[in-house]
C-alpha cells in the first residue's frame, strides 16, 4: 500500500521572469523571459508527494476567478485528490499569486500575494484517514493547529518563518528559518543548501547527508520536494540517514530544473542519481 499524505496549505499561480541578475533596490533589470506555472508550497509539496508514489489529499483554497483552474492544473495533472480544495466567492479576494524572479545562477526573489490562501478556516480541514500530514505557513495560523489536531504524524514546513504555537513530530526549517522557530519539533530537519542537511532529535544529530553534484538553474521549489520527499520516505519506514539522503536528491534534482511543479522528482530519477 503506498502511503496516504495530506498536505493542508497553498496554492498559486506563479508568474516567473528569468533574467540575467536579480535587480538591486530601485533598479529595473530587462530583457527577461516569461512563464505562468501552478505553485504554491502547499501545491508544490502535495505534487512532489504524489510524484513519488504517495496517495495525496490536498486541502486549500482558492478564488472563484479565471487564475484558479491555471494554479490546480499541475495537482489535478499529479493525480492528486482536489477534492478537500475550497473555493472562495467573497468579493475581491483572488487566487493566490507569486511574483518570482530567477537568475541565471538559479537563486531567485519571491513575493507572494496570499489571496484566497488567506481565507482557508479550520472548520473546512478534513485531511482523512492519512498517515501523515503536511503543512507549511502560508496559510492562516488556525489551519495549521486544525490540520495538526487531526494528525497521526505531523509535518510542519515553517516556511515562510514565524513562530506557531504547536510542536509537530517532524520541523524542516533552512538555517534562517530555524532562526524565527528554534527545534521546536520533536525530528528538526535543517537543509544547509548546497551543504545538505541534518537531522537531529532532541537537539542531537541523528543523521546528515550532502545531495548529488547537479547544476543548478532555478531553486523555487528545491525546498518543497526536499520534504516531501523526506516526510513520503519516513512513512514509508526507511531509515532516517537513507530517507534524508533521498530528500537531499530529491531537492537537488528540482533545484537542476525550471520551475516549480515541472522540475519535482519522481521515485525512479531519485533512485537513478543515488545509484
Amino acid at each position: 500500500m503506498p502511503p496516504c499524505i495530506a498536505v493542508v496549505g497553498s496554492v498559486n499561480l506563479d508568474l516567473v521572469a528569468r533574467c540575467e541578475r536579480l535587480p538591486r533596490p530601485g533598479e529595473t533589470v530587462s530583457g527577461a523571459s516569461f512563464e505562468r506555472v501552478p505553485g504554491g508550497k502547499g501545491a508544490n509539496q502535495a505534487v512532489a508527494a504524489a510524484r513519488l508514489g504517495a496517495d495525496v489529499r490536498f486541502v486549500g483554497a482558492v478564488a472563484v476567478d479565471d487564475l484558479a483552474d491555471e494554479a490546480l492544473a499541475g495537482l489535478e495533472e499529479a493525480g492528486v485528490d482536489t477534492s478537500g480544495v475550497v473555493w472562495i466567492s467573497e468579493a475581491g479576494v483572488h487566487t493566490g499569486i507569486a511574483l518570482i524572479l530567477v537568475d541565471w545562477l538559479g537563486e531567485n526573489q519571491i513575493v507572494v500575494a496570499p489571496g484566497a490562501n488567506a481565507y482557508l478556516s479550520p472548520s473546512e480541514i478534513d485531511v482523512g484517514d492519512a498517515d501523515a500530514v503536511l503543512c507549511q505557513l502560508e496559510i492562516p495560523d488556525d489551519a495549521v493547529y486544525a490540520a495538526a489536531q487531526q494528525a497521526r504524524f505531523f509535518c510542519l514546513n515553517a516556511a515562510p518563518a514565524r513562530r506557531v504555537d504547536v510542536e509537530p513530530d517532524l520541523l524542516v526549517v533552512n538555517r534562517f528559518e530555524r532562526e524565527v522557530t528554534g527545534d521546536s519539533g520533536r525530528l528538526v530537519a535543517v537543509t544547509l543548501g548546497a551543504e545538505g542537511a541534518i537531522l537531529l532529535e532532541s537537539g542531537e544529530e541523528v543523521a546528515r547527508a550532502e545531495p548529488p553534484p547537479v547544476h543548478a538553474v532555478d531553486g523555487t521549489a528545491a525546498g518543497d520536494a526536499f520534504t516531501a520527499c523526506l516526510v513520503v520516505s519516513l512513512v514509508e519506514g526507511r531509515p532516517r540517514d537513507e530517507s534524508l539522503r533521498r530528500a537531499c536528491a530529491a531537492g537537488a534534482l528540482a533545484a537542476s530544473r525550471r520551475g516549480a511543479q515541472p522540475s519535482l522528482p519522481t521515485t525512479a530519477e531519485i533512485d537513478r542519481i543515488l545509484a
